[in-house]
């Protein structure tokens, strides 16, 4: 008997940040803002981004010992507004889930409303979809934190 399983799970994470649609998407188009607010605790990350249509986002770095490794490609991108992208999540080589993202964004006042929603496969009992959903929350946040900074900092 196999010790493989896998969960399916949808989750939707809600923000508004005080910045305008064109600099929330810049935070994720643009390798050097994306590097402010795109990765864990250990502050050891490494980022490869080729923000386009087909093209491929690279990250790895160390969480409380383990090593993380997130593989994604962008299959839509609509400027200012939306961006869609399948991402493979590793954890010390093995592959933990694969997921959908979209992002969509909508003025809201003088700010942005994001709206994030994730369809993923957790594989094997090494992830969870409320362990994705409170890391994706937490990177939601920080990227708020990085939208604080004066414009071109």
């Amino acid at each position: 008997m196999s010790d493989r399983s896998v969960t399916h799970a949808t989750f939707v994470v809600e923000r508004t940040y005080p910045a305008d649609r064109g600099r929330v998407f810049k935070a994720w188009a643009d390798p050097r803002a994306k590097a402010l607010w795109f990765g864990g605790p250990d502050g050891d990350e490494q980022l490869d981004l080729d923000f386009r249509v087909g093209g491929k986002e690279t990250s790895r770095g160390t969480v409380n010992g383990s090593e993380f490794r997130y593989e994604a490609t962008y299959h839509d991108i609509v400027g200012d507004e939306r961006i869609v992208y399948a991402y493979d999540m590793y954890m010390d080589g093995t592959r933990i889930s694969v997921s959908l993202g979209t992002v969509e964004l909508s003025a809201d006042g003088g700010g942005t409303r994001l709206v994030y929603t994730e369809k993923g496969a957790y594989l094997d009992g090494h992830d969870t979809p409320a362990q994705r959903q409170e890391g994706t929350e937490q990177l939601l946040e920080a990227l708020g934190e990085s939208l604080k900074a004066p414009a071109g900092t």
